[in-house]
């Protein structure tokens, strides 16, 4: 993603940006690769002191604000990840947090969410069930704070779900919406067909990629104007990008 091209990219860069707290290197790799495949940009951190070192120096680019989700586990060397937690939510740093942890019992989980977990995901875990939860969670915290995101000439209002072009409200279906908040997630950058189907449907079929390339269609139509370059890029055999202003 480009740096300092407007608020909407300052603001998606930190919705975006997904810290992984775990000790175990194996798992944390496999975390590490999978998010960034679905298009998050991943920081790691292998000891609790780490992370909340990460998440609360003003120095730091994982500071409260500029950190879309944290993925914590519970049992790390140095402080652990219910201390973590703890502290994050003492210091005033409410981003959101998906603990993950052995330990499934409901006293477990009810502790998670005692001590200011968002979410609570009870190991081994799917993949996929960790980047829904981790988007659900993104996007209520997003809702809560009421945000807009602008890139370019185009404006979503997250809480209503309605988008704006220079200043005229564009009409929209709901899954043309969830198309187009996927790749105002990241402006300029060439997002994969298969991960916009996962993020828009939850499931990879080959109506989904067909319903894609129709959606596309019907976007461009409603945002693009003669004599301009198309809000949206097709890379053929690749996917889709947003145009991002330069």
């Amino acid at each position: 993603m480009t740096e300092g091209s407007g608020p909407g990219q300052a603001y998606f860069q930190a919705m975006d940006r997904v810290l992984v707290v775990e000790d175990d290197e194996e798992l944390l790799s496999a975390l590490e690769r999978h998010l960034s495949e679905e298009g998050f940009v991943v920081e790691t951190a292998q000891d609790g002191n780490e992370a909340l070192a990460m998440l609360l120096s003003p120095a730091s680019e994982l500071r409260a604000g500029r950190t879309g989700a944290v993925v914590l586990d519970l049992l790390l060397p140095g402080l652990n990840g219910r201390e973590v937690c703890y502290r994050l939510r003492a210091a005033g740093c409410w981003v959101p947090v998906l603990m993950a942890s052995a330990f499934g019992e409901v006293e477990d989980r009810v502790q998670g969410f005692h001590d200011g977990a968002d979410d609570y995901l009870v190991k081994p875990f799917s993949l996929a069930e960790l980047v829904v939860r981790l988007r659900a969670i993104m996007r209520r915290d997003a809702w809560r704070e009421g945000r807009s995101v602008e890139v370019g000439d185009l404006r979503f209002d997250l809480a209503t779900q309605r988008v704006w072009q220079q200043g005229r409200e564009v009409e929209l279906s709901r899954r043309e919406l969830a198309v187009l908040s996927v790749l105002m997630n990241r402006p300029g950058i060439v997002l994969s067909r298969q991960a916009i189907v996962r993020a828009v449907w939850g499931r990879e079929e080959r109506r989904s990629a067909n319903l894609l390339e129709q959606h596309i269609c019907k976007l461009r139509r409603k945002l693009d104007t003669p004599c301009e370059p198309s809000h949206i890029d097709t890379l053929p055999r690749v996917g889709y990008r947003l145009r991002a202003p330069r």
